[in-house]
């Protein structure tokens, strides 16, 4: 059972449980930090840089929230199902973002069937295996959130990323599907769609999956002729995770800065 809270409530999502996949990597850690801040306890997902959620945990206890890394490989079936298993046994995970992802860029007529399977896999099956199993015990509940994290490049194209924009846009429909199924349980499925989003971890910024941007060509695709930062992207999210968002289901939100 999991405490009420309200709208109003400084931490509204105390008592909460919330896993957050990739969330070693920038936009990742920044949707844990403010969901945190919110009194949610994180579960912090990373497969090839654990170290990455570990320090994010520490990080984040020590700012007075609550925080757990959980390391394992969205792409292996008996990993999701031990590891989601493991999550139950602490009771239901009511917020589920699905922020994992790869890019494995090539132009359409050389891509290898390998860059096409592990990128469709790790987005798309990866949301399957990691969400499925923990949508039940979200619906006895009869509250959650759940936030898939998808991209401009599955509304608008981009070049060299047929298989990234395949794997996000199924997502973007699956989450319509899904917001349909679980609506009337009190659990709402919505996307949230970024653009350029400014990366710490890059010389520029990056988007689309992974392609990067300098800053002429920042100016010239986006109106607002900058890119967007991981904490703007991430205090949507958390909007979209908390009790304020009820009403709200079956929608893919772009955050682009007028991207078209």
């Amino acid at each position: 059972m999991t405490t009420p809270t309200s709208a109003s409530d400084p931490r509204p999502l105390a008592g909460k449980r919330a896993l957050v996949t990739g969330a070693s990597g920038a936009l990742g850690s920044a949707i844990a930090s403010r969901l945190a801040t919110l009194g949610a306890h994180l579960l912090l997902h990373a497969h090839s840089r654990p170290e990455g959620v570990a320090a994010l945990a520490a990080q984040i206890t020590a700012a007075g929230g609550s925080a757990e890394p959980v390391v394992f490989d969205l792409g292996d079936d008996a990993a999701v199902a031990a590891a989601t298993t493991q999550m139950l046994a602490c009771g239901p995970v009511q917020i589920v973002i699905n922020n994992a992802g790869i890019h494995d860029d090539a132009v359409f007529p050389g891509m290898k069937a390998t860059q096409w399977q592990r990128v469709i896999d790790i987005s798309l099956n990866g949301f399957f295996r990691v969400t499925q199993p923990l949508v039940l015990p979200m619906l006895r509940t009869r509250w959650g959130r759940i936030v898939n994290i998808g991209s401009v490049a599955a509304l608008a194209g981009n070049r060299g990323q047929v298989n990234y924009a395949a794997a996000k846009g199924a997502l973007h429909s699956a989450t319509k599907a899904l917001a349909l199924e679980l609506a009337s349980r009190g659990v709402t499925v919505n996307a949230v769609a970024p653009g350029i989003i400014a990366s710490p971890m890059a010389t520029g910024s990056t988007g689309a999956g992974g392609a990067a941007f300098d800053a002429a060509a920042i100016k010239r695709l986006v109106p607002v002729q900058r890119a967007g930062q991981p904490e703007e992207v991430a205090a949507l999210v958390a909007f979209l995770a908390g009790p304020e968002a009820g009403y709200i289901t079956g929608q893919v939100i772009s955050i682009n800065g007028g991207m078209r």
